[in-house]
């Protein structure tokens, strides 16, 4: 391919940096080689493909562009106009949705805005706990949606499902004006059509936060909300592999009459992101995520959906298997909660334990928690990185194997002190490493450091 300018912009700006910031430059090498080195079962995050880098780090970012496009504030922005079409029609084709808004930040703003168009301070809020799964912008007191609203929580029941009929039952008590149904912990299935008719026996809004199976629904591996909630809202960087950002959409809903007279759903969600809750979008996200959204269209995003949940349930079987207990009994997306209170062990010390060995998981609370959030007595796995790398069940299982022999082996001394056997933790590191190198991630080149570890 011949060298354009943007080849020789991007030539340009990492030798300038490598040479006028080397503190910087050395901060995201030495990144770099703990990525491509070490193996991320964080459920939150995962690997972008290199075009998606690419179009992050575009000139797209020099655009100021309040409002839509066709409808800015801002002149000389022709050209961000038509990426932004790209990402909308794009995102509309993968889920199937009538309306796209693609400028939050993050899927935090794109539930905040939605909140906070729908419901003014002191209306009541229902959705899933902090402790049972929930997120914390779903109502947690910790967090601005439990200040602001009445939030009331639902939880799940003794096999660590969600209790329909016990939702339903709190909804008519307390008669919200939202309900929120999506979840930052839970392995299980949701049954959007069920919230949905819970929503309408209380008139409520239903909002449907998929951050965590995005990529399952439009490989057509998770029920799809869209034409069962109001509003969907995602984030686009765990399991659409994108740009850290968020996206707001409807279904079959966007043209009904948007709260107190303010058009339809649609036009009143357009203002709620800007100007109510946002100013300009960042138009090098945006374009990011229109790169992602192509991708995620193919088959061999279709085939990496596959392998999250035949990793995921690979990964559960194999650490119950073990003698460490999985919330619900399994798991049908790519969240696999693992309660470790029957070892002695805290979240935390799992936590620091594998990541000393090169693994990479986060603490987390289980069901009837009674520990801190920072300490926890469980940890939370994800496979959409390892399903990125091309990783199957045979893998799922050998990275249980090592999970297991280092929390057995562990020895908590108080909340984040421990020994770890020098010979568990060295076998534990080799066996990573050999993961690690026969599986790297798609484009990414392997560094130095981590070719001679896997040697």
């Amino acid at each position: 391919m011949m060298p354009t300018t943007l080849d020789e912009l991007a030539s340009t700006g990492l030798a300038s940096l490598a040479e006028d910031d080397p503190e910087l430059h050395a901060a995201l090498v030495a990144e770099h080689g703990r990525q491509a080195g070490t193996l991320s079962l964080v459920a939150s995050c995962s690997p972008v493909d290199p075009s998606v880098l690419v179009a992050q780090s575009s000139i797209a970012v020099n655009v100021t562009a309040e409002g839509y496009p066709g409808r800015r504030y801002h002149a000389g922005c022709a050209v961000v106009d038509g990426i932004e079409r790209l990402a909308i029609e794009r995102a509309e084709q993968a889920f199937g949705a009538r309306y796209v808004n693609v400028q939050p930040h993050s899927a935090t703003t794109a539930n905040y805005a939605v909140l906070s168009a729908l419901l003014d301070p002191g209306d009541t809020l229902l959705g899933m706990s902090l402790e049972d799964g929930g997120h914390l912008t779903h109502g947690s007191p910790a967090a601005y949606a439990g200040r602001y609203f009445n939030a009331v929580g639902y939880g799940l029941d003794a096999d660590g499902l969600i209790d329909y009929d016990r939702v339903r039952s709190i909804a008519h008590l307390h008669r919200p004006r939202v309900i929120v149904c999506g979840a930052t912990a839970y392995p299980r299935t949701v049954d959007f059509g069920r919230f949905r008719e819970i929503a309408d026996e209380v008139n409520a809004y239903l909002v449907a936060d998929i951050s965590h199976t995005a990529g399952l629904v439009v490989a057509g591996l998770h029920p799809s909300p869209i034409d069962h909630a109001h509003i969907t809202t995602t984030c686009t960087h765990k399991q659409l592999f994108g740009p850290r950002g968020g996206l707001i959409m409807s279904g079959v809903d966007h043209d009904r009459p948007a709260p107190r007279g303010k058009g339809t759903l649609g036009t009143f969600l357009q203002r709620s992101v800007f100007p109510y809750f946002q100013g300009a979008p960042a138009l090098n996200a945006i374009a990011a995520k229109a790169r992602a959204l192509s991708m995620a269209l193919t088959d061999e995003f279709e085939a990496t959906a596959r392998r999250i949940v035949h990793v995921a349930r690979a990964l559960a079987a194999g650490m119950a298997d073990r003698g460490f207990p999985v919330v619900s009994g399994g798991t049908d997306n790519h969240i696999v909660l693992v309660d470790l209170s029957a070892h002695g062990i805290t979240g935390l010390v799992a936590e620091l334990a594998l990541e000393d060995c090169g693994i990479v998981v986060n603490k987390n609370r289980v069901p009837g928690d009674t520990t801190p959030a920072l300490v926890t007595s469980g940890m939370r796995l994800g496979t959409n990185g390892a399903a990125r790398r091309g990783m199957g069940p045979a893998q799922a299982a050998a990275c249980a194997d090592v999970i297991a022999a280092v929390l057995t082996a562990v020895r908590p001394r108080g909340s984040r002190e421990y020994d770890l056997p020098d010979t568990v933790r060295r076998a534990a590191r080799a066996r990573v490493a050999e993961l690690c190198a026969a599986f790297p991630v798609p484009g990414y080149p392997v560094p130095d450091a981590a070719r001679r570890m896997a040697a």
